[in-house]
């Protein structure tokens, strides 16, 4: 039989040396992600590495190192309408980007674990969480800057309606809440909203927001018992 003959017990140990890899690296780029509650996490990060390197592992046996090389081409190509899936857009901002970015690099990790490259594939993995990890805190502090560009601005707003007679609290609280995620207000304004309410316009200070901080802001307000609805929305004027 076909399925006997092809057993190899060292090409075997070959194989489950590069899975394995494989496994571990692609956790651990995993972990990273779903401690931060993103889309693709543990399990997503892990099956992305064991695949590819399962296909570029089976090409190597198979037709050897060009055989090998041309799988992981495929690879390359096809992680792209897997990452496609976890991209968003939601009223003008693109969310999705980083984590599709990042199963891209489980993918090649994978990819290197299956070619035997095993030194690479955990230097890629550090690269990958340093990029995810280092890289963040610069991020958000360019990010909370505020661009100073008059041509095309991004004007981030914080909306707030609540109880007329509760504006005092509602304000402390939302100033308060600003102040903890470090996104200052540039301008707020007060309108009435209805017989009984008023709505609050804050407008940040910073042009680009990490979308996820801001819908964690908001949701912390909805639990004011006074705030009868909350949300942030961006615009740009040109």
């Amino acid at each position: 039989m076909e399925a006997v003959r092809n057993i190899n017990l060292a090409s075997l140990l070959d194989t489950l040396v590069s899975l394995l890899t494989a496994f571990v690296l692609g956790a651990a780029i995993g972990f990273e992600r779903q401690y931060r509650q993103r889309t693709a996490g543990l399990r997503t990060n892990v099956l992305v590495a064991v695949g590819a390197a399962a296909f570029v592992d089976m090409a190597n046996r198979l037709h050897g190192p060009d055989g090998a090389v041309r799988v992981a081409a495929y690879v390359v190509s096809g992680i792209g309408f897997l990452g496609a899936g976890v991209i968003m857009r939601e009223e003008g901002n693109v969310r999705g980007l980083n984590t599709a970015a990042t199963l891209w690099g489980a993918a090649a990790v994978g990819a290197a674990a299956g070619a035997d490259l095993i030194l690479e594939a955990g230097l890629a993995t550090l690269f990958v969480l340093a990029a995810n990890t280092l890289l963040r805190p610069i991020v958000n502090t360019i990010n909370r800057k505020p661009l100073d560009v008059d041509s095309a601005e991004v004007t981030n707003t914080v909306y707030v309606i609540a109880e007329r007679t509760q504006q005092r609290m509602v304000m402390e609280k939302l100033e308060e809440e600003l102040a903890r995620s470090s996104y200052p207000a540039r301008d707020i304004d007060i309108h009435p909203f209805g017989q009984a309410d008023i709505e609050i316009e804050a407008t940040l200070a910073a042009n680009s927001v990490d979308g996820e901080e801001l819908d964690a802001l908001v949701q912390r307000i909805s639990t004011v018992p006074a705030v009868h609805q909350v949300f942030w929305s961006p615009s740009t004027s040109e």
